[in-house]
C-alpha cells in the first residue's frame, strides 16, 4: 500500500520508455545466452555459434575484417574466433581471388551440420518456455522487435 495514496505518479518520457525497453531486451539477452551456451555441442561457444549462424542465415564468403564489423568486435577476436571453427572444421578459410593478400570465410559442411546440432540442442529449452509464453505473445512481439533490432542496425555507432 502507497504511504500517500494521493500522490501523482510521473509518466515516464518516451526515451524513458525507450530505456527500460533496451534494458529488458539486454537482460533478456543475457540470460537467454547463458542458458543457450550450455547446452551448445562441441565445445562452441556463443561467439563461435553465432558465427555458424550467421553464414548459414546471411551466406559466407566473407572476409575476416567484414565479419569484425558485422559482430562489432575487434579483428583480433573474429581471428581468435574463426581459428578456432577452423581447428574443429566448421569453416574453411580461403585465399580471396580479387585481393591475394585477403582471405574469405567459407562454411563447411560440417560447420552446417553443428549450427543445426546447436539450434536442435535448445529445442527442449524452448519446449518448456511455450508453457510460460504463448505463441500468440512471440508472434505479436516479434515484428515489434524486428524494429527495433533493424533501427539499431540501421544507426551503429562506428
Amino acid at each position: 500500500m502507497s504511504k500517500n495514496p494521493g500522490a501523482r505518479v510521473d509518466t515516464p518520457t518516451h526515451e524513458q520508455l525507450l530505456f527500460r525497453l533496451l534494458n529488458e531486451i539486454g537482460i533478456v539477452n543475457q540470460l537467454a545466452s547463458t542458458a543457450f551456451t550450455r547446452l551448445l555441442p562441441h565445445g562452441l561457444t556463443l561467439a563461435q555459434f553465432s558465427l555458424l549462424n550467421h553464414c548459414v542465415r546471411m551466406g559466407d564468403n566473407k572476409t575476416p575484417a567484414q565479419l569484425a564489423d558485422i559482430f562489432q568486435v575487434t579483428r583480433g577476436t573474429m581471428t581468435s574466433t574463426l581459428a578456432k571453427l577452423e581447428e574443429k572444421g566448421f569453416i574453411r578459410l580461403a585465399p580471396d581471388e580479387i585481393d591475394g593478400r585477403s582471405k574469405r570465410v567459407l562454411l563447411t559442411q560440417k560447420g552446417r551440420a553443428a549450427r543445426e546440432e546447436s539450434i536442435r540442442a535448445a529445442l527442449p529449452l524452448l519446449a518448456e518456455a511455450t508453457g510460460a509464453i504463448p505463441r500468440e505473445v512471440a508472434e505479436r512481439m516479434l515484428p515489434q522487435i524486428e524494429i527495433v533490432r533493424a533501427w539499431l542496425d540501421k544507426n551503429r555507432l562506428e
